[in-house]
């Protein structure tokens, strides 16, 4: 379909808003809304544009492991966002002055370089830094 233009938002279902958004926040989100409609859904955004809302409906109280990613048995289903940065030394540098663990690192041998990061409730940030174009 040549009308699709781009991602409007990804939905993500979190057990409490205030630590979800203090995580968020560290990556650069701003809240924007929230909660608000029936589900009810908050809203942060990336200054790159990168939207997404997070679902407060969860009936899950306790931590637990992610069932797409940390379980033997692969579901099917939506594992992770990724989301491109420019410089892969910068944002390491951040993570770890931030707190906040890289779960693991992957070097393509093209040079591109992807490492992930887990959100309070365990949902999976990969941090994608493309190869350099060759010329």
């Amino acid at each position: 379909m040549k009308e699709i233009t781009g991602i409007n938002h990804v939905g993500i279902r979190v057990r409490d808003l205030a630590t979800t958004r203090a995580f968020y926040e560290k990556l650069g989100f701003d809240f924007i809304v929230g909660p608000i409609g029936p589900e009810p859904v908050a809203v942060m955004e990336h200054p790159s544009g990168v939207n997404l809302n997070f679902i407060l409906n969860t009936t899950d109280d306790a931590a637990a492991e992610n069932l797409l990613m940390d379980v033997a048995v692969k579901h099917t289903g939506y594992t992770h966002m990724a989301l491109e940065i420019t410089d892969r030394a910068a944002v390491k540098a951040r993570l770890a002055e931030l707190g906040l663990p890289i779960t693991e690192t992957v070097d393509l041998p093209d040079g591109a370089q992807f490492f992930f990061v887990r959100d309070p409730d365990g949902n999976v940030i990969e941090l994608h830094h493309p190869a350099e174009p060759t010329v």
